[in-house]
C-alpha cells in the first residue's frame, strides 16, 4: 500500500519512539508501506527536519530521509486547482502526492486538509493498518 507522510509524522517519529507515528515510519522502513513523495515534499522535509528549534543531527536526519527515499516512489503529481487549502497552501504537494499514487495521506494536522477518505490521522492509521 502506498502512503504518503506529511512532515509533522517525520518530526513526531524522531521525537517519540514507540509511538504512532514512529511505528508508521519503521512500518515503512520494513517495506510494509510504500511512501510517496515529490521534489517538493523531500524539500519541505530537509529544510523543516534542519530547522534549529528541532536540534535534529545529521546523522538523524539521515536516518530518517535515506530509508525512506531509497524504498519510496518519486513522482511528479498532477496539480488539484480545484481543492481549496485555506489554513495552509503548502499542505497541497502532499494531498497530490497522495491522489496522485492512490495513496493515504498520514497527518497529524487534519485541519488544514479537506474532507477526504484518504487523509488519516496516525492513530487511525495505526488501528486500521498496524
Amino acid at each position: 500500500m502506498n502512503i504518503v507522510l506529511d512532515t509533522s509524522i517525520l518530526i513526531s517519529a524522531a521525537w517519540s519512539p514507540g509511538r504512532n507515528a514512529s511505528n508508521i515510519l519503521n512500518a515503512v522502513f520494513a517495506r510494509k508501506f510504500t511512501a510517496c513523495y515529490d521534489y517538493r515534499i523531500l524539500e519541505e522535509y530537509h529544510r523543516v527536519l534542519h530547522y534549529p528549534k528541532f536540534k535534529f543531527y545529521e546523522w538523524e536526519i539521515n536516518a530518517i530521509l535515506e530509508p525512506l527515499i531509497k524504498n519510496g516512489i518519486s513522482v511528479i503529481a498532477d496539480t488539484i486547482p480545484e481543492v481549496s487549502f485555506e489554513r495552509d497552501e503548502t499542505d497541497r504537494k502532499f494531498y497530490e502526492v497522495a491522489k496522485y499514487c492512490n495513496a493515504i495521506l498520514v497527518t497529524g494536522n487534519l485541519a488544514h486538509y479537506p474532507s477526504d477518505s484518504i487523509i488519516m490521522s496516525p492513530s487511525d492509521f495505526c488501528q486500521r493498518y498496524l
